[in-house]
């Protein structure tokens, strides 16, 4: 996965888009129709924490990991400023690790498709069903193949603002279902002038179907797909997804059995 460097110190400014608000209220909403209600809830991929935060005034006990340190920072700022207790974790979500389970794990900004390897992503699942509760849910959204191919696809989106700019362009690969965002910031400098920083970031659609397989495959049952943070049935033609996943006993037909499984480079204890 690629982490964001520079972009994240201005990364809130150019997603002020982004309703976070009422993603939050629909995660805290969906997540108190199974009674979670307080106590411990992980987010993947948490970025600046914008949503942890939200979380947390909520009345969660939050959990934020991410691999940026960068993004994590502007995080631990926010931290700071709001005073809440939250526990920001530098990890990679391919090999996340957490002292015990939490009754809920989300993730939002499409930061699973990131995981462009399916196997890596299957992995990630099984790690979420390791460190759920019994019971608990994973909340979490995608980007799907019609956003990538048919909207965003081979588009450059760039955006002018007096902080600083950037030209987005997009190259959609159909074949292997890709998306690569080539990204160009120019940020104001002390003298005037502008610093150009360049990044690439990758990210992979997968069909409702796969999805679905590899959450039953990880021993979680898939609970509902929306048309993203909406109670609208979700399906291929949506831009964005909102999966709802619960676990359901780590049993003993599931593939994995309760435990974190074998992978290259892994080895259980």
């Amino acid at each position: 996965m690629e982490s964001y460097g520079k972009f994240a110190s201005v990364y809130d400014m150019f997603q002020d888009n982004v309703n976070y608000r009422e993603w939050t209220e629909y995660i805290v909403e969906t997540l108190a129709q199974d009674e979670i209600k307080d106590g411990l809830v992980l987010e993947l991929g948490c970025g600046t924490g914008t949503v942890t935060e939200m979380l947390a005034e909520a009345g969660y006990d939050m959990i934020g990991i991410d691999n940026s340190e960068e993004m994590l920072a502007e995080a631990m700022e926010k931290r700071v400023e709001s005073g809440h207790n939250i526990l920001y974790l530098l990890q990679d979500m391919q090999d996340f690790e957490l002292y015990g389970t939490v009754r809920a794990v989300i993730s939002v900004c499409d930061s699973m498709n990131y995981l462009t390897d399916e196997e890596d992503l299957e992995y990630v699942f099984a790690l979420v069903n390791n460190y759920l509760d019994p019971g608990g849910l994973f909340v979490f959204d995608m980007n799907t193949i019609h956003k990538y191919r048919d909207v965003i696809g081979d588009t450059t989106i760039a955006e002018d603002r007096e902080d600083g700019s950037f030209i987005w362009e997009n190259s959609y690969d159909q074949e292997k279902n890709l998306n690569v965002y080539e990204l160009a910031l120019f940020l104001p400098r002390e003298d005037g002038l502008y610093e150009k920083c360049e990044e690439e970031h990758v990210q992979r659609a997968y069909s409702i179907e796969t999805i679905k397989r590899m959450i039953e495959k990880a021993g979680m049952e898939l609970v509902a797909v929306y048309d993203a943070y909406t109670r609208n049935p979700g399906d291929e033609n949506c831009e964005r997804l909102t999966f709802i996943a619960r676990e359901h006993g780590k049993s003993a037909e599931n593939e994995y059995h309760g435990r974190i499984p074998e992978r290259a480079g892994h080895t259980e204890e």
